[in-house]
Protein backbone atom coordinates (compact mmCIF):
# COMPACT_ATOMS: atom_id res chain seq x y z
CA UNK A 1 0.00 0.00 0.00
CA UNK A 2 0.79 3.51 -0.65
CA UNK A 3 -0.63 6.64 0.72
CA UNK A 4 -2.00 9.10 -1.97
CA UNK A 5 -3.08 12.83 -1.74
CA UNK A 6 -6.32 13.43 -3.97
CA UNK A 7 -8.26 16.45 -4.77
CA UNK A 8 -11.58 16.24 -5.65
CA UNK A 9 -12.08 18.09 -9.08
CA UNK A 10 -15.40 19.97 -9.49
CA UNK A 11 -16.40 17.38 -11.91
CA UNK A 12 -16.97 14.86 -9.63
CA UNK A 13 -19.38 16.96 -6.82
CA UNK A 14 -21.81 15.51 -5.60
CA UNK A 15 -20.57 11.55 -6.59
CA UNK A 16 -20.11 8.75 -4.32
CA UNK A 17 -16.77 8.24 -2.68
CA UNK A 18 -16.28 4.06 -4.64
CA UNK A 19 -17.61 5.75 -8.14
CA UNK A 20 -15.57 8.84 -7.91
CA UNK A 21 -12.44 7.08 -6.88
CA UNK A 22 -12.92 4.76 -9.61
CA UNK A 23 -12.78 7.49 -12.28
CA UNK A 24 -9.74 8.92 -10.28
CA UNK A 25 -7.36 5.89 -10.39
CA UNK A 26 -8.96 3.55 -12.87
CA UNK A 27 -9.13 0.59 -10.28
CA UNK A 28 -12.93 -1.02 -10.66
CA UNK A 29 -15.45 0.46 -8.78
CA UNK A 30 -15.97 -3.18 -6.98
CA UNK A 31 -11.90 -2.47 -5.38
CA UNK A 32 -13.05 0.98 -4.73
CA UNK A 33 -15.15 -0.32 -2.38
CA UNK A 34 -13.16 -2.66 -0.92
CA UNK A 35 -10.65 0.08 0.05
CA UNK A 36 -13.11 2.11 2.09
CA UNK A 37 -14.57 -0.45 3.80
CA UNK A 38 -10.83 -1.64 4.66
CA UNK A 39 -11.06 2.35 6.06
CA UNK A 40 -8.40 3.13 3.30
CA UNK A 41 -10.53 6.54 2.39
CA UNK A 42 -9.86 9.34 4.58
CA UNK A 43 -11.31 13.05 4.34
CA UNK A 44 -9.61 15.32 7.23
CA UNK A 45 -8.51 11.93 9.30
CA UNK A 46 -12.08 10.43 8.77
CA UNK A 47 -12.53 7.38 7.54
CA UNK A 48 -15.63 7.64 4.31
CA UNK A 49 -17.99 5.20 3.34
CA UNK A 50 -18.34 4.01 -0.50
CA UNK A 51 -21.37 5.73 -0.03
CA UNK A 52 -20.36 9.10 1.19
CA UNK A 53 -20.81 11.89 -1.28
CA UNK A 54 -18.12 14.32 -2.03
CA UNK A 55 -17.03 17.90 -2.62
CA UNK A 56 -14.82 19.84 -5.25
CA UNK A 57 -11.47 20.61 -3.30
CA UNK A 58 -11.65 18.34 -0.59
CA UNK A 59 -8.16 16.51 -0.29
CA UNK A 60 -8.73 12.68 -0.05
CA UNK A 61 -5.89 10.72 1.67
CA UNK A 62 -6.53 6.98 0.06
CA UNK A 63 -4.47 3.82 0.89
CA UNK A 64 -3.69 3.02 -2.60
CA UNK A 65 -2.49 -0.86 -3.44
CA UNK A 66 0.50 -1.59 -4.70
CA UNK A 67 -0.27 -1.59 -8.55
CA UNK A 68 -0.31 -5.53 -9.51
CA UNK A 69 0.69 -6.76 -13.17
CA UNK A 70 -1.96 -6.83 -15.54
CA UNK A 71 -1.83 -9.78 -18.24
CA UNK A 72 -4.27 -11.44 -20.64
CA UNK A 73 -5.81 -14.10 -19.08
CA UNK A 74 -7.87 -16.89 -21.74
CA UNK A 75 -11.49 -15.95 -21.70
CA UNK A 76 -13.39 -16.82 -24.68
CA UNK A 77 -16.06 -13.97 -26.19
CA UNK A 78 -18.80 -14.95 -27.56
CA UNK A 79 -19.30 -12.96 -30.97
CA UNK A 80 -15.75 -12.03 -31.83
CA UNK A 81 -15.10 -13.47 -35.27
CA UNK A 82 -11.92 -13.83 -37.23
CA UNK A 83 -12.36 -11.74 -40.71
CA UNK A 84 -8.50 -13.29 -41.51
CA UNK A 85 -5.66 -14.65 -40.18
CA UNK A 86 -1.98 -15.74 -41.44
CA UNK A 87 1.48 -16.29 -39.85
CA UNK A 88 2.27 -12.33 -39.27
CA UNK A 89 -1.35 -10.88 -38.83
CA UNK A 90 -4.55 -11.72 -37.33
CA UNK A 91 -7.89 -8.94 -37.82
CA UNK A 92 -10.95 -9.76 -35.56
CA UNK A 93 -14.67 -8.52 -35.58
CA UNK A 94 -14.68 -6.70 -32.08
CA UNK A 95 -17.94 -6.82 -30.66
CA UNK A 96 -19.41 -3.68 -28.21
CA UNK A 97 -18.22 -4.31 -24.81
CA UNK A 98 -14.61 -6.17 -25.10
CA UNK A 99 -11.57 -3.91 -24.67
CA UNK A 100 -8.54 -4.01 -26.91
CA UNK A 101 -6.19 -5.63 -23.79
CA UNK A 102 -6.46 -6.44 -19.79
CA UNK A 103 -5.99 -3.12 -17.92
CA UNK A 104 -6.22 -1.72 -14.62
CA UNK A 105 -10.61 -0.87 -13.79
CA UNK A 106 -11.34 -2.97 -16.44
CA UNK A 107 -13.19 -6.44 -15.45
CA UNK A 108 -15.02 -7.63 -18.78
CA UNK A 109 -13.48 -9.86 -21.17
CA UNK A 110 -11.05 -8.51 -23.67
CA UNK A 111 -9.69 -9.20 -27.48
CA UNK A 112 -5.78 -10.63 -26.32
CA UNK A 113 -7.95 -12.83 -24.20
CA UNK A 114 -10.24 -14.03 -26.09
CA UNK A 115 -7.29 -14.96 -29.05
CA UNK A 116 -5.54 -16.51 -25.51
CA UNK A 117 -8.18 -18.81 -25.50
CA UNK A 118 -8.48 -19.72 -29.02
CA UNK A 119 -4.32 -20.35 -28.72
CA UNK A 120 -3.60 -18.10 -30.95
CA UNK A 121 0.03 -16.24 -30.57
CA UNK A 122 0.37 -13.07 -30.66
CA UNK A 123 3.75 -10.85 -30.47
CA UNK A 124 5.69 -10.54 -27.54
CA UNK A 125 6.81 -6.74 -28.15
CA UNK A 126 4.98 -4.15 -26.06
CA UNK A 127 3.89 -4.32 -22.38
CA UNK A 128 2.77 -7.27 -20.89
CA UNK A 129 -0.76 -6.70 -20.93
CA UNK A 130 -0.68 -4.97 -24.74
CA UNK A 131 1.59 -7.44 -26.52
CA UNK A 132 0.81 -7.53 -30.37
CA UNK A 133 -1.63 -4.66 -29.68
CA UNK A 134 -0.91 -2.01 -32.29
CA UNK A 135 -4.12 0.33 -32.80
CA UNK A 136 -6.88 0.15 -30.00
CA UNK A 137 -11.25 0.63 -30.37
CA UNK A 138 -13.21 1.52 -27.35
CA UNK A 139 -14.98 -0.78 -25.22
CA UNK A 140 -18.17 0.38 -26.95
CA UNK A 141 -17.18 0.32 -30.14
CA UNK A 142 -17.39 -2.80 -32.15
CA UNK A 143 -15.72 -3.44 -35.81
CA UNK A 144 -11.96 -4.25 -37.62
CA UNK A 145 -9.10 -4.17 -35.14
CA UNK A 146 -5.69 -5.88 -35.76
CA UNK A 147 -3.49 -7.57 -34.18
CA UNK A 148 0.33 -8.73 -35.30
CA UNK A 149 1.70 -11.90 -34.23
CA UNK A 150 4.87 -11.92 -35.18
CA UNK A 151 8.02 -9.52 -34.14
CA UNK A 152 8.54 -7.54 -37.37
CA UNK A 153 4.21 -7.46 -37.93
CA UNK A 154 4.30 -5.40 -34.82
CA UNK A 155 7.31 -2.88 -35.36
CA UNK A 156 5.97 -2.22 -39.17
CA UNK A 157 2.14 -1.65 -38.07
CA UNK A 158 3.27 0.36 -35.35
CA UNK A 159 5.05 2.48 -37.62
CA UNK A 160 2.37 2.70 -40.16
CA UNK A 161 -0.07 3.53 -37.60
CA UNK A 162 1.48 5.94 -36.03
CA UNK A 163 2.48 7.66 -39.53
CA UNK A 164 -1.06 7.55 -40.73
CA UNK A 165 -0.54 5.34 -43.78
CA UNK A 166 -3.47 3.12 -42.47
CA UNK A 167 -6.79 3.35 -44.06
CA UNK A 168 -9.35 3.65 -41.05
CA UNK A 169 -13.28 4.26 -41.61
CA UNK A 170 -15.79 4.25 -39.38
CA UNK A 171 -19.48 4.66 -39.30
CA UNK A 172 -20.69 7.03 -36.60
CA UNK A 173 -24.87 7.92 -35.96
CA UNK A 174 -24.63 10.94 -34.87
CA UNK A 175 -27.41 13.39 -33.37
CA UNK A 176 -29.08 16.42 -35.79
CA UNK A 177 -27.95 17.23 -39.27
CA UNK A 178 -24.52 18.09 -40.20
CA UNK A 179 -23.75 21.59 -41.82
CA UNK A 180 -21.70 21.30 -43.99
CA UNK A 181 -22.76 17.79 -45.15
CA UNK A 182 -19.08 16.86 -45.45
CA UNK A 183 -16.11 18.69 -44.40
CA UNK A 184 -13.06 18.19 -41.72
CA UNK A 185 -12.37 18.46 -38.00
CA UNK A 186 -9.33 19.75 -36.97
CA UNK A 187 -8.67 20.34 -33.12
CA UNK A 188 -6.45 19.43 -30.89
CA UNK A 189 -7.44 16.78 -27.92
CA UNK A 190 -5.98 15.99 -24.66
CA UNK A 191 -7.69 14.66 -21.05
CA UNK A 192 -9.63 16.81 -19.35
CA UNK A 193 -9.13 18.87 -16.99
CA UNK A 194 -10.45 17.44 -13.93
CA UNK A 195 -12.61 14.59 -15.38
CA UNK A 196 -10.02 12.24 -16.17
CA UNK A 197 -11.57 9.65 -18.12
CA UNK A 198 -13.21 11.98 -20.78
CA UNK A 199 -11.02 13.52 -23.31
CA UNK A 200 -11.54 17.19 -24.52
CA UNK A 201 -10.64 19.53 -27.18
CA UNK A 202 -8.12 21.84 -25.10
CA UNK A 203 -4.83 23.76 -25.75
CA UNK A 204 -1.33 22.31 -25.79
CA UNK A 205 -3.45 18.53 -26.70
CA UNK A 206 -2.29 16.26 -29.64
CA UNK A 207 -2.93 17.07 -32.89
CA UNK A 208 -6.63 15.56 -34.10
CA UNK A 209 -7.93 15.47 -37.55
CA UNK A 210 -11.27 13.66 -38.63
CA UNK A 211 -12.48 13.99 -42.22
CA UNK A 212 -16.43 13.56 -42.25
CA UNK A 213 -19.09 12.73 -45.22
CA UNK A 214 -23.06 12.07 -44.19
CA UNK A 215 -24.19 9.38 -46.45
CA UNK A 216 -27.82 9.56 -45.06
CA UNK A 217 -29.98 11.60 -43.70
CA UNK A 218 -32.87 10.70 -40.86
CA UNK A 219 -35.50 13.03 -39.20
CA UNK A 220 -33.30 13.35 -36.14
CA UNK A 221 -29.81 11.96 -37.13
CA UNK A 222 -27.20 11.65 -39.55
CA UNK A 223 -25.58 8.49 -40.65
CA UNK A 224 -21.68 9.68 -41.29
CA UNK A 225 -18.91 7.92 -42.91
CA UNK A 226 -15.55 9.28 -41.08
CA UNK A 227 -12.23 8.69 -42.37
CA UNK A 228 -9.46 9.18 -39.23
CA UNK A 229 -5.80 11.12 -40.02
CA UNK A 230 -5.01 10.80 -36.61
CA UNK A 231 -6.36 7.96 -33.78
CA UNK A 232 -6.16 9.80 -30.55
CA UNK A 233 -8.10 8.17 -27.95
CA UNK A 234 -11.91 8.92 -28.19
CA UNK A 235 -11.45 11.12 -31.11
CA UNK A 236 -14.20 10.84 -33.55
CA UNK A 237 -16.32 11.28 -30.03
CA UNK A 238 -15.34 14.02 -28.76
CA UNK A 239 -14.80 15.94 -32.52
CA UNK A 240 -18.72 14.89 -33.19
CA UNK A 241 -19.89 16.02 -29.65
CA UNK A 242 -17.65 19.49 -29.85
CA UNK A 243 -19.52 20.59 -33.17
CA UNK A 244 -23.20 19.87 -31.64
CA UNK A 245 -23.40 16.39 -33.26
CA UNK A 246 -22.57 13.70 -30.32
CA UNK A 247 -22.70 9.75 -31.53
CA UNK A 248 -26.17 8.39 -30.42
CA UNK A 249 -25.99 6.55 -27.59
CA UNK A 250 -23.17 8.02 -26.16
CA UNK A 251 -23.75 9.30 -22.79
CA UNK A 252 -20.40 10.37 -21.82
CA UNK A 253 -20.18 13.44 -24.20
CA UNK A 254 -23.66 14.59 -24.39
CA UNK A 255 -26.17 12.69 -26.21
CA UNK A 256 -29.85 13.13 -25.48
CA UNK A 257 -30.73 10.11 -23.44
CA UNK A 258 -34.36 10.14 -24.78
CA UNK A 259 -32.67 9.11 -28.14
CA UNK A 260 -30.92 6.32 -26.68
CA UNK A 261 -34.27 4.83 -25.41
CA UNK A 262 -36.15 5.10 -28.37
CA UNK A 263 -33.49 3.24 -30.02
CA UNK A 264 -32.71 1.20 -26.94
CA UNK A 265 -29.06 1.28 -27.57
CA UNK A 266 -26.91 1.38 -24.54
CA UNK A 267 -23.35 2.94 -26.25
CA UNK A 268 -22.16 4.99 -28.63
CA UNK A 269 -23.46 4.04 -32.29
CA UNK A 270 -19.68 3.78 -33.79
CA UNK A 271 -18.47 0.99 -36.01
CA UNK A 272 -14.98 0.77 -37.72
CA UNK A 273 -16.65 -0.57 -40.94
CA UNK A 274 -13.09 -0.98 -42.86
CA UNK A 275 -9.37 -0.90 -42.27
CA UNK A 276 -6.86 -0.63 -45.18
CA UNK A 277 -3.13 -1.23 -44.99
CA UNK A 278 -0.08 -2.76 -46.66
CA UNK A 279 0.75 -5.90 -45.24
CA UNK A 280 3.58 -5.40 -42.42
CA UNK A 281 6.01 -8.53 -44.87
CA UNK A 282 4.43 -9.15 -48.24
CA UNK A 283 3.51 -5.01 -48.94
CA UNK A 284 -0.10 -6.11 -50.08
CA UNK A 285 -2.87 -3.89 -49.94
CA UNK A 286 -5.29 -5.19 -47.82
CA UNK A 287 -8.58 -3.93 -46.67
CA UNK A 288 -11.07 -5.48 -44.22
CA UNK A 289 -14.49 -4.96 -43.58
CA UNK A 290 -17.20 -5.20 -40.74
CA UNK A 291 -20.77 -5.49 -41.09
CA UNK A 292 -23.22 -3.70 -38.64
CA UNK A 293 -23.93 -5.51 -35.17
CA UNK A 294 -27.79 -6.14 -34.23
CA UNK A 295 -27.92 -3.43 -31.98
CA UNK A 296 -26.63 -0.81 -34.60
CA UNK A 297 -28.72 -1.97 -37.11
CA UNK A 298 -31.93 -2.10 -34.87
CA UNK A 299 -31.13 1.99 -33.91
CA UNK A 300 -31.04 2.72 -37.42
CA UNK A 301 -34.11 1.03 -38.78
CA UNK A 302 -35.92 3.13 -35.33
CA UNK A 303 -34.66 6.10 -36.28
CA UNK A 304 -35.38 5.57 -40.21
CA UNK A 305 -39.10 5.04 -39.31
CA UNK A 306 -40.58 8.84 -38.77
CA UNK A 307 -43.74 7.55 -37.22
CA UNK A 308 -41.47 6.19 -34.44
CA UNK A 309 -40.66 9.56 -33.32
CA UNK A 310 -43.55 11.45 -33.46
Amino acid sequence: MSLRLMPVPDGLTGERVDAALARMTGLSRTRAGEICAEGGVRLDGAALSKSDRLRAGALLEVDMPDPRPVEPVATPVEGMGILYEDEDIIVVDKPAGVAAHPSMGWDGPDVLGALKAMHVRVATSGAAERQGIVSRLDVGTSGVMVVAKGERAYSVLKRAFREHTVDKIYHALVQGHLDPSSGTIEAPIGRHPGREWRMAIIDGGRESVTHYDVIESMPTADLVEVHLETGRTHQIRVHMAAVGHPCVGDATYGADPKLSERTGIVRQWLHACALGLAHPVTGQWMTFRSEYPEDLVHALDVLRDISVLR
